[in-house]
């Protein structure tokens, strides 16, 4: 992120308090990872961050994370990052009423928790909000206060999203498989493809609901980030400004994966297991199979004994993150079975595993953090999508970035075997694992100092800082990376 303190900050700071910018977060660990990583992103180049959710959000990271609610926050490169949650004392499990929850009582407390950081002589300068809190922009933009906006998903996703909100695409029926939808900036996708919140079939229609009113009143935002870098979605960010209507020009400031050099604070809603990388010091270079779904994904019993039968056939080493809620299902005796050869753990400090040089392959779910993460690591794929974004990320990944395969349903552990043979030692494993580590290097030099995301995120603080953030970001934002820039080495076109 660059060791000298920008001037604009460095001169800002001598005559007045850091503008105090606050995030206000969706409670799911797929959104927390990366508001955090982008608060943390903020506050290293000069500005007073807080990062919120919540009640039940702030239980978890305080637990887990070690870190302190409310008071003045922690030192973080030429900033401070500190905590507070929204007084909302939710402690329900099921998604639908979460929504309905947040919808009738985020507003209020909201607004309050806005109140407080002037009532503590913080008064915000912006806010930084989500697509799934439509809310917290509204309430925030009542008060007089600009906004911005994170997308949490790929640039490909946003823009499927955008077609769909404006009439612009009609996807075909489901059972048509053969059928391919064609978007600017996009490959042909086949219905199996699109985001499944925009299918018919889809049974999470309250969280479909506050997304697709996010984007009725996106234009509300001043910046609408992405967790993207424009060198991984070049097309389809330069066809989104030839949309009509046209969105809010989408700012790259990804990948949002966690590095060293940002700081020890984390947003873990469940504590890692403690010996998941000393146990990978002890494995042979590229030879453990890491295998995780995320924290929402939630495989049948049956499903469930397969993966788990497919890793021990793979005859490999595996790393396997099974949660407690789905653990009781595992095969009677399965532990015992692979003891020495296989480690299952709650849940794993997943960027440290995945950067480990023992790792030798990640069978993902393909969320679009999980996705980023091993983009930057180069680790090459096994594929297993379930819902959501997750459909369009796994095309991206096999047949776009060309840096694994996917395994079909219904999962079999054959397949899973296969799959893994392929990625690791098959004949176009080498191809791939190329691949991946080219990713990985576009990836790291977009978050360095002067690469296009670092560029993005401090245009973004510059603008703070000067007090000139109610203006709409430009276009010309992008335009540096628009110029002469080909990724046809990367896909292999």
């Amino acid at each position: 992120m660059g060791e000298e303190a920008p001037a604009a900050v460095t001169a800002a700071a001598a005559t007045s308090p850091a503008p105090h910018l606050l995030l206000i977060c969706f409670p799911g660990q797929g959104h927390v990872n990366p508001m955090l990583r982008l608060a943390k992103r903020f506050a290293a180049k000069g500005l007073l961050v807080t990062f919120s959710s919540t009640s039940y959000v702030g239980g978890k990271i305080t637990a887990s994370s070690g870190v302190e609610a409310g008071g003045d926050g922690v030192p973080l490169g030429h900033g401070t990052i500190r905590f507070e949650f929204l007084d909302d004392d939710f402690d329900g499990n099921d998604l639908d009423d979460l929504m309905r929850h947040l919808e009738t009582t985020g507003p209020v407390v909201f607004a309050e928790l806005l109140r407080r950081q002037d009532e503590a002589g913080r008064p915000v300068t912006c806010v930084v909000g989500n697509p799934f809190l439509p809310w917290a922009i509204d309430v925030a933009h009542d008060a007089g206060i600009p906004t911005a906006v994170l997308w949490v998903q790929s640039c490909a996703v946003f823009s499927l999203y955008y077609h769909h909100v404006h009439g612009l695409v009609e996807f075909p029926p489901e059972d048509d498989l053969d059928a391919r939808v064609n978007l600017p900036g996009l490959p042909a996708l086949s219905v199996a493809d699109v985001p499944s919140f925009l299918l018919p079939s889809n049974p999470y229609k309250l969280l479909t609901d506050a997304i697709l009113k996010q984007f009725r009143t996106i234009h509300k935002a001043s910046w609408v980030f992405v967790n993207s870098f424009y060198e991984l979605e070049p097309d389809v960010v330069d066809a989104l400004p030839g949309i009509s209507p046209p969105p809010p020009p989408l700012i790259p400031v990804g990948p949002l994966v966690e590095l060293e050099e940002e700081g020890a604070v984390r947003g873990d809603m469940i504590k890692a297991a403690d010996d998941c990388v000393g146990w990978l010091d002890a494995q042979a270079p590229r030879s453990v199979v890491y295998a995780s779904l995320g924290s929402v994904v939630v495989l049948s019993a049956e499903e469930l004994a397969e993966m788990a039968h497919g890793l021990a056939s793979t005859g490999r080493p595996f790393l396997w993150v099974v949660r407690p809620d789905c653990s009781a299902m595992l095969p009677e005796g399965y532990l015992d079975s692979v003891a020495g050869r296989g480690m299952v753990v709650p849940w794993s400090p997943q960027d440290l595993v995945l950067a480990h040089p023992s790792t030798a392959c990640f069978l993902t779910h393909c969320g679009w953090n999980s996705t980023l993460e091993t983009l930057a690591a180069g680790l090459p794929v096994v594929a297993f999508p379930q819902w959501g974004d997750q459909c369009t990320d796994a095309k991206y990944l096999v047949e776009e970035f060309k840096m694994g395969v996917r395994i079909g349903t219904p999962l079999r552990r054959d397949a899973v075997r296969d799959a893994v043979e392929d990625v690791v030692a098959g004949p176009d494993a080498g191809a791939m694992f190329e691949k991946a580590r080219a990713w990985s290097a576009a990836a790291r030099t977009a978050v360095a100092a002067g690469g296009s995301s670092d560029r993005h995120v401090q245009a973004f603080v510059d603008q703070v800082v000067a007090g000139t953030i109610g203006a709409r970001a430009d276009k010309a934002l992008v335009a540096a990376e628009q110029q002469g820039f080909d990724s046809s080495s990367l896909r292999g076109n």
